[in-house]
């Protein structure tokens, strides 16, 4: 009989996949072996991949290239990374190595901008779009970058108010967008996105506001569909309105050129994940072309604010399976060692689903199991894959550990959790990893910081630890890298 859990894997998908394959029993993601891994870092881990952020940031452009070549489109393309998908150092670092632009949120994003640029990273013609309600801060940090000469930062409009407050601040000329407030999916709460203006009455504010101010410039028109780019007609629809909005501002706005069609591409989040990313990139572009060409207006330079599809698929989590509970005749738990609610928050605040396999035993008769993490929380826990209604692993044994991770975790999930802050129930955030190639293309590792300790959690809490209590500290920490080494 087919008991093993690489028979499993194999009757239920097609394996192996560009970034998964088998070393005998042992996972390898993207060629890196994840035991030697967990054999030199111990567990729980989080990784980041990096050459994974260039090849995804390199495809898009790739793509959209192919499909303004087909189209015979006249605009140009820009590829921006929407940085509260990452704020990392070594994920912009990576990142800005393919001539991209970036997207900010918030105040402090600037700050991040600034420093950036300082050290080169950053041109004084990279595009900065600046997207958010804009409190005072942020009204301020938008204002100094302009003011210091970088004429590509273009705050996004987000309500009435915003461009009497850039202007009392910004010393010259600058360039805007506006930002549609598009209708949300019908399944949601609300009919309106609270961000943006609404489509009816984008032109009226135009003519109220911009068209004789002497001090802004329209540039562009930002379109965001909240639920990302599918197939669907929601999405179709709420674009073929937008590009209605876009070619009667054009009309009476010659300085408008730019379209920003922010909202990601979904990323792979299940082995059996299809997505034919040519094509909607292919029939966007067409769209837009043929909306032009019927108004005769000049088709806009395409913007796009690709947050998840440009780091989510650089992350992964490991962890080992400390426990397992009969809690009843049906239902196995395996705990693992550490916390979803902290690691992975997006599992149970949005149910969101990630891509989980054993990284060891894979010639082991499968068994199925829900997992629990450590906190003393019954929200705590990752109970089905997208496309199962359970999961199922190599059978728990006190004697054979069992690893397993979560691929494509890169996106968000570090800063929603509270990365370096407290963390729910105190369970220590895992330490991370970075992982990329040298010039001979062999992978290489390094720690970008370690698990957090009890003095970290305590002095948040304004606690202060005895000198012994640091010394037990660090005896039980080094007998722990001592077992897993």
């Amino acid at each position: 009989m087919n008991t093993k859990y690489i028979n499993l894997i194999d009757q239920t998908y097609y394996f192996p996949q560009e970034e998964f394959s088998l070393d005998g029993e042992h996972l390898r993601f993207h060629g890196i072996p994840l035991m030697d891994l967990v054999e030199q870092y111990g567990s729980p881990l989080k990784f980041t991949y990096l050459p994974k952020i260039s090849e995804n940031i390199n495809k898009a452009k790739e793509w959209f290239g192919i499909a303004m070549e087909k189209n015979n489109y006249k605009g140009k393309y820009h590829y921006c990374y929407c940085t509260k998908s990452s704020h990392f150092k070594p994920v912009l670092h990576e990142a800005l190595k393919n001539d991209i632009h970036i997207e900010t949120s918030s105040a402090f994003d600037i700050n991040i901008v600034e420093q950036l640029k300082e050290k080169g990273q950053i041109k004084d013609n990279t595009y900065v779009i600046c997207n958010g309600f804009k409190r005072d801060q942020y009204i301020s940090n938008i204002a100094n970058l302009i003011n210091s000469g970088h004429q590509n930062c273009i705050p996004i409009i987000d309500n009435y108010e915003e461009i009497d407050l850039l202007s009392d601040v910004i010393d010259d000329t600058f360039k805007v967008g506006i930002r549609i407030a598009s209708e949300e999916e019908p399944k949601f709460e609300f009919y309106t996105s609270r961000l943006g203006i609404g489509y009816k009455n984008i032109v009226p504010f135009y003519e109220n506001q911009i068209r004789d101010n002497d001090k802004v410039e329209l540039k562009m028109l930002h379109f965001f569909i909240n639920t990302g780019i599918r197939d669907n007609a929601y999405y179709w629809n709420e674009l073929v309105k937008c590009l209605k909005v876009y070619v009667r501002l054009k009309k009476i706005c010659p300085s408008l050129d730019s379209l920003n069609i922010g909202g990601g591409f979904p990323i792979k989040n299940s082995l059996a994940f299809e997505y034919n990313y040519q094509y909607m990139i292919d029939e966007i572009i067409n769209q837009i072309n043929i909306a032009c060409q019927e108004a005769d207006v000049a088709v806009p330079n395409i913007f796009t604010e690709f947050g998840s599809f440009t780091v989510g698929e650089s992350g992964g989590a490991i962890y080992e399976i400390l426990y397992q509970k009969q809690q009843n005749d049906r239902e196995k738990w395996n705990m693992i060692d550490s916390s979803f609610i902290t690691t992975l928050p997006d599992t149970w605040a949005i149910n969101k689903r990630f891509i989980m396999l054993a990284i060891n035993r894979w010639n082991d008769e499968y068994e199925r199991v829900l997992l629990g993490g450590l906190t003393c929380d019954s929200d705590d826990y990752y109970n089905s894959e997208q496309n199962m209604n359970a999961i199922y692993l190599p059978k728990y044994k006190r004697d054979k550990p069992l690893y397993i991770g979560f691929f494509n975790t890169g996106a968000y999930q570090e800063t929603i959790g509270g990365y370096g802050g407290l963390q729910h129930c105190l369970i220590p955030h895992p330490k991370h990893i970075l992982i990329d190639k040298n010039e001979n293309g062999n992978i290489t590792t390094k720690l970008f910081s370690e698990q957090q300790k009890a003095e970290d959690l305590l002095k948040i809490l304004g606690y202060e630890m005895k000198a012994k209590d640091k010394d037990s500290e660090k005896e039980s920490d080094g007998k722990l890298i001592k077992s897993k080494l």
